[in-house]
């Protein structure tokens, strides 16, 4: 390829990727308690008051939804995501920095506040 189309080319390819860190890489399939884990296979809930799922498009629970916003940022053993959380009933966004951390096989999720979800387990497929 001649130099003058090289760089064109790499940053065609480049945006077409998506960007560095998105979420489909942090995390690699759906994580959560039972009902969550059933809401994931099912699309349906068990009617329970509270459930939990982490998937590569972000957290749902049985009142709310945070939709992964970008890439992430790895900090200390942790990832750092910007998220777009909405409560339901609300047609209000609140944007979040959520931390996603390992932990023992799955994650604990870490809202700004201290609030802290998990550990979310893998879900069996």
């Amino acid at each position: 390829m001649p130099a003058g189309r090289a760089l064109p080319a790499l940053l065609l390819s480049l945006a077409l990727a998506g960007p560095a860190g998105a979420a489909t890489d942090i995390v690699d399939g759906s994580y959560g308690d039972k009902d969550g884990c059933l809401y994931s296979e099912t699309g349906e809930t068990s009617g329970s008051d509270i459930f939990f799922l982490l998937n590569k498009e972000g957290v749902t629970t049985a009142v709310s939804y945070c939709e992964f916003k970008g890439g992430g940022k790895q900090v200390s053993g942790a990832t750092k995501i910007a998220a777009e959380c909405h409560e339901e009933g609300s047609e209000d966004v609140t944007p979040n920095e959520l931390t996603l951390t390992p932990d023992n096989g799955g994650y604990t999720i870490s809202f700004p506040d201290g609030s802290r979800w998990g550990p979310l387990m893998r879900c069996k497929k």
